[in-house]
This record gives C-alpha cells, structure tokens and sequence, in this order.
C-alpha cells in the first residue's frame, strides 16, 4: 500500500485500484467542463455501514435557502455513519441551542431542523451550519444562508397620464419589489377599463395581452419598457408591467399607465440617441457559468439599427449565444472565460450613428479540480488527501480537521499538509477523522469533507451475487464485482474457477469490474471473481448468455409525396430466435400514435391521406431486452406552406410603413408569393381586403397605405399547392396624418328659394379624410363678373348663398380642408340661383288631327324672360267633360301630360282618349319649380270608336238539356251600340268543327243553346259593334255541369267519400248513446212517458212532368237548424204565433227526457227512488209547439240538400 501511494505521488497521473481516481497537475485554469468528463469515469469508495467508519454528510439544504415563514421552515441535514452520527449547529458562527428553543426541533436520527416561526420569524433570518459527529469524528456542512419570503408588495399610486409628442422617445420604468428571489418582469397592455380619449372602441373587459416588441420598442434587461420612437398608436391601450416572483409562483401587476401621443405637429427625424445605457462606455462583471446580458437601445427617427462587434471584429456569434430583442441583446446563459473583452455597438438611421464600448471581465467563484475522498488504510499503510481547486483569483486553500483549524489541532508526526495536499504516512487508530477542505475567494467558497478510517476489514463482495448477465455477440460485457476490504484484497477472475482471465480481450478494472470486448459465442459460461487479503476471502459467479444481434434487414427510403396520397415506410427485422423484439416508429423523436390514417403493418408503417403534419424524420426503433436497432427516413409532404409569423412594422411615415415577417415553412413547395391583407375597419373588424402581392423571395416590402388610419396586417404564402393559413394579425397601426387629397364630387349649385341657392356635393369617406376635423372650403362668384371669389368654411354638405337674384348663374368650387392643410380643388361648376313662378302663358291653343283616341296639340312658346328660370316643359291639363251618349255618366277627373320644348312651332299628340266624348283643355308652361299661369281653355270632341267588351256576361243551366248565357252594355260603348256578334265552339270539340256564330240587335242581350248531352261544354266568345266595327272580345266556358243540380255548378257532397265517414261515424256514435241510456233506463225501472204525438206530413209530389225530380219542392222544407232551441225559436220570427194555453199547460207537465239526466243540480228523489220527470219545467217538448203550418224535418237527407 506504501509502494501504491508512492508511485501516486510521484507520477502526473495515476488511478486508485477501488476508486480509479485521476488526478491532474495544477498549471493554469482548467476548464471545469473537461472535468465533467473526467469525473464520471470515478467509482465512489462504498464502505458497507456496518463497518466502523466517521460520519459522512449525505444531504444538506442550498447555500442560499429561501423559505416562507407562514410555513414550517425546514433546514435540511443528513448523515451516516457507524455509530449514527449526533447533530448539533451553529447560527451565525455560534452555538445553536436548539432544546432550548420554543420554535425549533430537531427530528429524530436526523439533524433536519424544523422552524414554527409564529412570532418574530426575522430573528431566524442567519446563516446555519450542521455538524455531525460520532465517536471517529466530525463532519460538517457548508453554510447555509437562511432568507425569508415576504410577499411582494407593489405600492398603490395614482399614476397620471404620459403625454408626449409623437416621434419622441419615451420609457416606461418598472421597479419591481425586490426578491428574494430576483422577479421576471413583463409588460402588458390594455390591463384596466381605461382608454384613451380619442380611441373609437370602448370594451365591456380588457383583454391583457403581451406588449409586441420591435426594433422600436422593447423591454430593457432592469424592466424597463423603451421606445425609440412613439406613434399615435401606442395611445391605443394602456401598459402595465407585471412581475412574476418564481419562488410561490405570484404574479403582481403595477398600476397600469396611459400614454397620450400628440399629433399636431409633423414628426421630425432625429439621430440617435442611448436610452441604455448612457455615455459612450461602460463595464460588465460576469462570473464563471452565470448568465450574461448585453444590451443597447437607441432612439431615434427613423428607428437605429443596432450592429455589435467584439474586439475590433465582427462578432462572430457561436452556438452558445443568442441575439435577441431585434439586435439589442446578447444572451450568454453560462460565459466563460473567452467570452471577456471589448464590445462595442453601434446605433444607426439615415441621420448619423453612434457608438457604445462594454468592457466585459469574467471573474470565477472556486470549483473544484480534485474533491478530496474518503479513505480506508489498514495500520501501518500510507494515503493522501487532495483538495484542488481553481477560479479568479485563484482561491486559498485552508485544512480543518473535525472542524478545527489543523494549525490548531494536536501535532501528529505522520502528518503533513504540502498546500492542497494532506499526506498521512503508517497511519494507526488515532489518524481516523474527519478532514475538511475549504477553499475560498471573494466570489465565494466550496468546502469539502472526506474521512479517513483506518481499520482491518475482511475481504467481502458487496452487491448482488450469482448474477446472469445476457449481452449481445460482438459487445462489451460488464461483469460487476464490487468489494471492500482492508488491507486492500487481491482480485482475481477465472471462468469456471480455472485459470485467471486477464490480456487481450479481457481487462479487470480497479473496481473489480471484469470487461471483455468483442464477446463471442464461446465467452458463454460461469466467471468467477474472487478477493482475498491476509484476513480472509470471498467469492461470487456470474453467468453469462452471449445472443445474436438483432439487424435491419431493409431500411425506410426518404420520400417526397404529395398532400393527400398514400405511403408506407419499410422495415424489415432480423433478431435472434430466443430474444423477442418490439416495433415501434417515431416521429421527430416522439413516438408515433396509431389511429384510422396512421397503422402498423407488421414493421412497416403505412399513413393514408398524408398531410403536411406528417413531414418529418421518421424512425423505424427495432428494441429486445439487450439491443436496440434504428433506422431512419425523411418524409417530405408537398402542402399547403406555414403561414408567416412574426410580422413586425418599421419606418412608419405618413403614407408607407415597412412591414418584414418571417417566412413559414414551404413544406418542400417553395413559396412563389405573399398576399398582404389589411383590416382597416375601427368598429367591424375581421373584414380583411387585399392590399398587394410581392414575390416569395421577398420578406419585407414597403406598404403604401392611406393617412391618418388604423391598419391591422397579415401575410398569405402561396406554393403550387395553394395558400397557406394567413398569418397572425401585425400590431395594429395608424399612419400620421396628411392633408385631403381627393376632390370633392358633384358639385351643384341649385336654387331652393327665388334669391338663395343651394350649394351640395358628394362627402369624402372617412377613408379619404387624411386627418382630423374635416370640413370643407366653398367658393363661389358671379359668372363673367369682375368680382372676387367669395368663400365660406363648413362641415356640412351644403351651403346656402342668400341675397341673390332670380335665376342667375354662379362658378363654384369646392375643397376639403382637415388639420393638416387644404385638399385640391374641385372643378369650376356653373349652378343657378332660385326660380320664381312664370309670368306668361303659352298663346294660341289650337288642335289638329282630331282622332277617337288622340288629338295634337299646338302652341305658341313664351317668352324665356317670363320662365322665371329654366324651361322645363309645357304642361297639358286635360279632362273628360261628358259623353255624347247623355245617359253615359263619365269620369271628369282632370289628367296632364307634359312636352319638352321642341322648338319655334312646338307641337305634341294627346294620346289615350275616349272616343265619342266631349274634352276641355288647356296648357302651361313650368320651370324646375314653378308651373305659369293656364292658358285658355280649347273645347273638342273625339268621333266614334269601337266599344269596349261587354259587361256582367252570365252563363246558366236552366235545364238539363240547355244552357243560358246573357250580357250587359260595354262599360265604355265609345259611340252608338247597333248589335252584337256571339260565337260559340264546344271546348273538346274535334278538329276541323266549325264555330258558330250568332248576330244580333242592340235590344237583345241574351241566348239559349240546347246541347247534346250534359257533359258537353262550350267557349263563348260576345262583342259589342258600332257602326266603326266590332269592339272588344269577351271570351268565357261554361262550367263543367255533371250532377242534376239546378242551375248551379256545385258538388253533391253526399257522394263525398269524406261525408260519408262523418255520417257513418255520428251514426255510430249516436248507436252508442241510445245503449248507454237504454242502459241507465234499465236500471232505473219502468215510468209512465207520454205517448207521443203523431204528426202528419202534407203529401209533396216530387216529380214534374218530365220525369224528373222537383228541386222546387225542396223550397217548402225549412233545412234542419243546429241553433240552441230558444234561438231556433227566434229565428223562426213572425212564422208562427204566441203558444196556445194548451200548449203551456203540457210543457209544465212532467216528461221523461234522457238529456235532461246530465245536468247538475240537487234534484229530490220520489220515494221509490226514482227522479225521472222531475225536470219537466227545465226543459220544452217539440211535440207541443206550434209550427204553424211549417214543419221542420230533422232528417240527414235533408241537410243533404241544404249543403247541396
């Protein structure tokens, strides 16, 4: 063991058989990674606990530990060790009383502390530290920091309205509560009720969401919100920053502030400026693994450019860095040292640039190069303890042993400490303690406990014994033999107990651990692995089980397919026969899920009806119990491309605005172009319209848009495929203002009074306005006059001119004006005055052509003085005075027809007269407003017409045999009747059957035509003649008569199928009623009723002459009434006379009525029983009326023919 410590020490580097420790020679700073992949290669020394030993900390809370003090707070301490260790602690550097302490406990066979802090929790807030001991030492923790949580507080304050003029810069501050521990900070918007005065839309709840940064806003790294540069529309919303404390996960929200921004004036550029930091240099400190920020934010307008370079060169950005923030930032999340040095950024528009120098220094708190381990040395055997470490500065090194300085422990000759190395040489009992390591530098300290135990220990194989270990033909085996003992045992393998494996490819580990590479069909077999030292020996087996390595056979191809085909990807397995294997696919490294579209085919995977979803690197993952097999393939989907993301607006002016996105994917497409849509509607929106296309090469374009509105953007990518999904809506924007730049349309000038005029145009949409306040700019002068322009504002679309003369003609012109200047002018229009009424009519009323239905008309025009303004028309106003037939009564309403002027002879034709009447008439001229006096009135009368179609014409069948047709006078005779011409066909008549026709006088206005059969029909055809000629056709068909009904076309509804169920059903129904009384009767006995009456029926003889039946005879039976008795009774009126006194005496006589039995009441019983004629005086018998010569049937039949 002295030999083994000896060549440790003198060699660079050497491995411990139990441990393999390495360690390395100190020179400069080692990188800590590089140490990472040393350190996994590091067995830990494992003593079983039932050996003697020092205690060892096993858990311990963080150096800097934060807890809540409503909660129990709990500092945690574990150790082991043999005997189990006893705690004790130290508060700020003293001893801990923990017994005596009301609030703290501490648990059993546990130095953990449990703090109930329900009064005074600060006086807790320290720094800890636990000790462990037992009878062979003293193990420490290192020094845990104890913070209490108080919950953050942002202070209520009424923050008033930030007002600034657009184009400034302006920056929102923060000042977040501080930790523990530090808050991430965010930034919101539209986070109250609270709008800006002129924002349009007013919402019933704010809907909070994110600040979207850009080049020109951005939040800074202490949380600040910057604006290069403000636009109106940042007095959209309100912002607010909120903080989320990550220790209770608590999110607290500042009052929200209102940014009002003034646009009265243009924006000017400016160059720019540093909002952060200021100055033209500054210095970072960083330490070693900690995050480093970077930052520069400018204003300035148009929005800086931010570009950085390190040390005199451009930055060259590496895996471990990112730009952020639009170019503002550099995140570094652990920097090193390479990361020092001088960066330098620059801010940059079309005015001018500036420079900022960060110098950054990377400082290092310790790590550790080599931890210090524990030890187990047998009496008289020699070790060492190395504690290096390394940072900046580098760190000192101080030794305590049992937590006491060793300067200041008791000498030991076999003892010496050489810098950050302990040497113990022939050691015995009284060197086993616990050692500590501290090494410290201002940026902190690791402390580090490592015990050593010198004891005699018999050999012994720790872990699981007589393992079977399965591994794959052509791997590397591990077989595990892990062992303690002391002095250190011997270690030897043998397979089957003979011989001792070790050379080519067999290799035993410091550990006991025996490796054979390349494992073969014959390495099948027990291993022996056996220790042994001067006290004793162990032995354990393991077997081994060598299989064959599972292969793909055949690999999945890469693909490209179109959206909505079929594929499926192969993979043929190879496995060994005793081993079973699983198949499984994954996607992009998740595991694929089955479903209707997507399924297993043995190995192979088939996807039906692909999509762009299912693009992606597919992997075919062949698994058994030892060995697992991947292959790969890439699917590509030709699809519909991503829609754009991350759209962002820059270098706003009064009508462009730059708009860059980042284009989706192309889902192997490529994209040929990007439609940009925009929604420029305030109080609708969603409505998007297209605005413009631009090439898919293309990622930012320059948007030409209309001033003074609000503009929402997305973008559409376009492949072979088709569009893509539009892209998320831009932040919404509004353009500065400019002034009007469209003519107002229309312009009119139009009298509405004889000295005023109206002036009226089209208004500009709002879209057109360019800017606030619209109104507009009249002008207006005489026509070829001398005179100024005369010019008046307003807001409205009209503008009255007052004091003006009788139809006189005036240039006008329009303009519109807003706040930010005067729009073009409008054409020069010519618009007149207002009209008076004419003075003159039109002279010389004379008539021409005189028809039966027209007549021309002729006139002398007036004078265009007397007009009063423009001519209009010439009005006639005639009427119909009367008829030459005196008997005619004839409309005398009076009509007009209106002529445009048609020259020095004006003329027209008076169409639509009534022949042979007498008219009146007359004319007058009109101005757009006025109608002049009438001229005098011209009596004519028109000459004989040919009259109108004749009236009231009848078709009647007075006999079955014959059919009656007559007429009546035309209603307009349009001169004297002299006859009448009647045609008449049968409507089925054959073709080729002639028409008849009948001819006669102006007396006779009637006819009888006896037909073959009575179900012939015909189609008469009546006209009235004058002596001009026959008037008017009257065409009608007689209607289809197939019953022997008398002169009526109706339906005998008695042959009705729906009648006939309605009559059997009342009979049924009535059948059903006379059993159930029949029924009641029987079971009320046997009364006396009165007979009844017998009444005659006077003999009707039905049958005429001919044979047939007498409808006539119908007219002496009144139909059957369904009316309630009394009104029956009423309806019969003056028919019949005032009841006899006979008849009164036997309706209050005592009759038997079964409908009488349902009515309620209480009725007195007769002593048998019996009620029957108790009712007598409630009820009236038909029997004794008098009908007086009229009797009613109340028969079926008989409403039969009343129906028909």
């Amino acid at each position: 063991m002295t030999s083994w410590i000896r060549r440790r020490v003198t060699r660079e580097r050497v491995c411990d058989k139990r441990r393999t420790r390495c360690t390395v020679k100190m020179g400069t700073l080692v990188n800590p990674a590089l140490l990472m992949l040393l350190w996994p290669s590091v067995w830990p020394l494992d003593v079983p606990l039932e050996i003697r030993q020092p205690p060892a900390i096993i858990k311990q809370s963080m150096k800097e530990h934060i807890v809540d003090p409503k909660d129990t707070m709990v500092i945690e301490c574990e150790a082991k060790g043999n005997p189990h260790p006893i705690f004790s602690w130290r508060r700020n550097g003293k001893y801990f009383n923990v017994a005596r302490d009301p609030q703290a406990t501490m648990r059993r066979r546990s130095g953990t502390l449990d703090i109930y802090a329900r009064n005074n929790p600060e006086q807790y807030e320290a720094e800890y530290q636990c000790i462990a001991s037992n009878e062979y030492g003293s193990a420490y923790s290192h020094k845990i920091r104890l913070q209490l949580y108080r919950a953050p507080v942002w202070p209520r304050e009424i923050v008033e309205p930030v007002v600034i003029s657009a184009g400034s810069p302006l920056v929102l501050s923060c000042d977040p509560p501080a930790g523990p521990p530090k808050p991430e900070t965010y930034w919101m918007s539209s986070c109250s009720y609270a709008r800006p005065f002129n924002w349009p839309i007013q919402t019933a709840f704010p809907t909070m969401h994110a600040v979207r940064q850009d080049r020109r806003v951005s939040m800074g790294v202490n949380g600040d919100l910057y604006f290069s540069n403000v636009l109106f529309n940042d007095s959209a919303s309100d912002f607010c920053c909120s903080a989320r404390f990550p220790y209770k996960n608590a999110i607290q929200q500042k009052m929200p502030v209102v940014v009002k921004v003034l646009t009265t004036q243009a924006v000017v550029e400016a160059a720019p400026t540093w909002l952060s930091p200021t100055g033209s240099s500054s210095s970072v400190l960083v330490l070693l693994g900690e995050e480093l920020l970077l930052e520069c934010i400018a204003a300035g307008v148009p929005t800086p450019h931010i570009t950085w370079t390190k040390d005199g060169e451009d930055l060259a950005v590496t895996p471990r860095m990112k730009i952020k923030r639009f170019n503002k930032m550099i995140q570094i999340p652990k920097a090193t040292f390479e990361d020092a040095g001088d960066y330098v950024c620059s801010a940059t528009n079309k005015i001018s640039s500036i420079q900022h120098r960060l110098t950054v220094t990377v400082k290092a708190a310790p790590f550790w190069l080599e931890k210090p381990e524990n030890l187990v040395l047998a009496p008289e055997e020699s070790g060492r303890l190395a504690c290096r470490s390394d940072g900046a500065p580098r760190p000192a090194i101080s030794w305590l042993i049992n937590g006491e300085p060793i300067e200041t422990s008791a000498p030991q000759p076999n003892r010496q400490v050489s810098g950050d190395t302990l040497t113990l040489s022939g050691v015995t009992a009284v060197n086993t303690a616990v050692y500590q390591c501290n090494a410290s530098n201002p940026y902190g300290y690791l402390l580090a406990n490592a015990f050593v135990n010198v004891l005699h220990a018999t050999p012994r194989i720790l872990g699981a014994r007589n393992e079977l270990i399965k591994v794959v033909e052509g791997r590397r085996a591990f077989l595990d033999c892990r062992y303690f003992g002391s002095p250190v045992p011997d270690l030897r393998w043998s397979k089957y107990g003979q011989g001792n494996l070790e050379g080519n490819r067999f290799k035993t580990h410091g550990n006991g651990t025996l490796e054979i590479r390349r494992t073969q069909i014959e390495d099948q077999g027990t291993y022996v692995c056996a220790v042994s030292n001067i006290a004793g020996r162990d032995e354990s087996q393991v077997r081994i089980e060598v299989k064959e390595p599972t292969s793909i056979t055949k690999r999945p191809q890469d693909m490209k397919v179109i959206r909505g085909s079929d594929v499926r990807l192969e993979c043929g397995v190879k496995a060994d026969a005793t081993t079973p294997v699983t198949t499984t696919w994954r996607k992009d490294k998740e595991t694929v899920t089955f479903g209707w579209r997507i399924s297993l085919d043995e190995s192979n995977l088939v996807i039906s009806d692909v999509n762009g979803r299912d693009a992606g690197v597919y992997m075919c993952v062949i698994s058994s119990e030892l060995d697992q097999k991947t292959a790969s393939a890439r699917l590509r989907v030709m699809d519909y491309p991503d829609p754009p993301t991350k759209l962002e607006l820059s270098d706003p002016y009064e009508r462009t605005v730059r708009l860059s996105w980042v284009p989706g994917d192309s889902n192997f497409s490529p994209v040929t172009e990007y439609l940009v849509q925009y929604d420029d509607d305030d109080w609708l929106p969603g409505k998007w319209k297209n605005l413009s296309t631009y090439p898919g090469s293309l990622n930012s374009v320059i948007l030409h848009l209309s001033p003074f509105t609000y503009y929402e953007f997305r973008v559409i990518g376009v492949n072979e495929i088709g569009p893509s999904r539009p892209s998320r809506p831009s932040m919404r924007f509004q353009t500065s203002g400019a002034p009007p730049d469209v003519i107002p349309k229309n312009v009119k000038g139009v009298g509405t009074w004889r000295n005023n005029m109206e002036i009226s145009w089209e208004p500009l949409t709002y879209r057109e306005w360019n800017g606030p306040h619209l109104k507009y700019l009249v002008w207006w002068r005489r026509r070829e006059s001398r005179e100024e322009w005369k010019n008046a504002t307003t807001k409205w679309l009209k503008y009255y001119i007052y004091d003006a003369d009788t139809f006189t003609p005036y240039e006008l012109k329009v303009q519109a004006v807003n706040d930010f200047g005067l729009g073009p002018e409008s054409p020069v229009v010519i618009g007149y005055s207002g009209e008076d009424r004419p003075v003159s009519a039109p002279q010389n009323l004379r008539l021409s052509d005189i028809q039966s239905t027209q007549v021309t008309v002729h006139w002398d025009p007036v004078v265009q003085s007397s007009i009063m303004g423009q001519l209009k028309e010439y009005k006639v106003h005639y009427w119909r005075d009367s008829s030459q037939l005196r008997w005619l009564r004839v409309d005398r309403a009076s009509r007009s027809q209106a002529f445009a002027d048609a020259g020095p002879e004006p003329s027209g034709v008076l169409a639509e007269l009534i022949p042979y009447s007498n008219y009146k008439m007359y004319i007058a001229v009109a101005n757009s407003r006025y109608e002049g006096p009438p001229s005098n009135n011209v009596h004519f009368s028109t000459p004989e017409g040919v009259p109108s179609a004749p009236t009231s014409f009848r078709i009647q069948q007075r006999h079955l045999d014959s059919i009656y047709v007559d007429w009546d006078l035309p209603a307009e005779p349009n001169g004297i009747i002299i006859g009448y011409s009647l045609k008449y066909q049968t409507v089925n008549a054959t073709k080729g059957e002639e028409q008849r026709a009948e001819e006669f006088l102006a007396n006779v206005t009637s006819f009888s035509l006896r037909r073959y059969d009575r179900y012939t029909r015909y189609r008469f055809s009546v006209a009235a003649r004058t002596r001009l000629g026959l008037g008017e056709w009257h065409a009608e068909e007689s209607p289809h008569y197939t019953t022997e009904i008398y002169a009526q076309d109706q339906v005998d509804i008695s042959t009705q199928g729906w009648f006939i169920g309605i009559m059997c059903a009342v009979a049924l129904i009535v059948l059903l009623l006379l059993i159930v009384c029949f029924i009641k009767r029987s079971r009320g006995g046997k009364y006396p009723v009165r007979e009844k009456k017998d009444i005659s029926l006077e003999h009707m003889d039905d049958i005429d002459q001919e044979g047939s039946f007498d409808y006539r005879s119908l007219e002496r039976i009144t139909h059957v009434t369904t009316l309630p008795f009394p009104r029956w009774e009423e309806e019969r009126g003056l028919q019949r006379g005032p009841p006899s006194k006979e008849a009164v005496i036997r309706r209050s006589e005592s009759d038997d009525s079964l409908v009488d039995y349902g009515d309620g009441g209480d009725i007195p019983f007769n002593e048998d029983g019996s009620f029957i004629g108790q009712y007598a005086a409630q009820r009236r018998d038909v029997r004794d009326l008098d009908f007086g010569g009229t009797l009613e049937l109340h028969s079926p039949m008989n409403a039969i023919y009343s129906l028909a």
